[in-house]
């Protein structure tokens, strides 16, 4: 399976370099490899983000990541970068034969001179219309701890030893079903952010794991973090899973303390 994952990219990366050039310099396409979100992009042809080839993946990819086999493509969505810029995207995911996800192929329009344009000749021809919606800001860079930190910052709207034990098992929840802890050190990355021990934190995904879901996909858990086909972000799912149980097996004392107490 892997070596037919592996031919689907080299395949493709001819395609990047195409794509590319047939939309010309405001055009960048990225093929992702979602088996190593630390080092994702594999193929890149032009400059809208700021990437280069053994760059992380964004908040974006990390959520498909956190969907697994369920994922959907996600087409002609806007966003815009830190930097400002107004991008265009597409990403449409790679499956191997057996249906799972294990990649994707993104295009990432630059439309902030388009849009520009289209105001002026709006302006000049009296035709008025209603302000689009503000698109949200994506973290667009080759270093996945910055991307993690800027999930980390979206969600810290009330402080760590404010929240009772609902709260903090609704944040751990929030970032696992974003993708967060697909990403190797994201846990360490997240103790040391909310000042919590690493026993703590493992602590608290595993219990937040066990519960229902409370968001918009309904009760249960997601197919793709309990079963399912085991597409390329269950590795990195299983090694924190795996992780978790271990810290949560270590006694009701230890875990108590590390939860309520000290770091917490």
């Amino acid at each position: 399976m892997e070596a037919e994952r592996d031919a689907i990219l080299a395949a493709l990366r001819p395609v990047v370099d195409g794509i590319a050039a047939t939309f010309g310099p405001v055009c960048e396409v990225v093929l992702h490899d979602y088996r190593r979100p630390e080092q994702s992009v594999v193929a890149l042809a032009g400059a809208v983000t700021g990437r280069s080839v053994g760059g992380a993946m964004s908040q974006i990819g990390l959520r498909m990541v956190a969907r697994g086999d369920e994922a959907a493509d996600e087409l002609n969505y806007v966003t815009r970068t830190d930097t400002g810029k107004l991008v265009k995207s597409s990403t449409m995911l790679l499956r191997d034969s057996s249906g799972a996800v294990f990649g994707a192929l993104c295009v990432n329009v630059d439309v902030g001179a388009a849009s520009e344009v289209h105001a002026l000749l709006g302006a000049l021809a009296g035709i008025g219309g209603a302000v689009p919606a503000e698109p949200p800001v994506t973290t667009f860079g080759d270093d996945i701890d910055s991307v993690v930190d800027v999930m980390l910052d979206a969600h810290r709207h009330q402080s760590w030893a404010l929240l009772d034990r609902a709260g903090r098992l609704d944040l751990f929840r929030s970032l696992d079903e974003r993708g967060v802890f697909a990403v190797r050190r994201a846990i360490e990355q997240v103790a040391g952010r909310l000042g919590i021990s690493r026993a703590s934190a493992y602590s608290y995904l595993s219990q937040s794991r066990k519960q229902p879901l409370t968001g918009s996909r309904g009760g249960g858990r997601d197919g793709s973090r309990e079963g399912g086909r085991g597409g390329a972000g269950e590795g990195a799912r299983g090694r924190v899973r795996d992780a978790a149980g271990d810290w949560a097996n270590d006694g009701d004392a230890a875990r108590d303390r590390a939860n309520e107490g000290g770091h917490s």
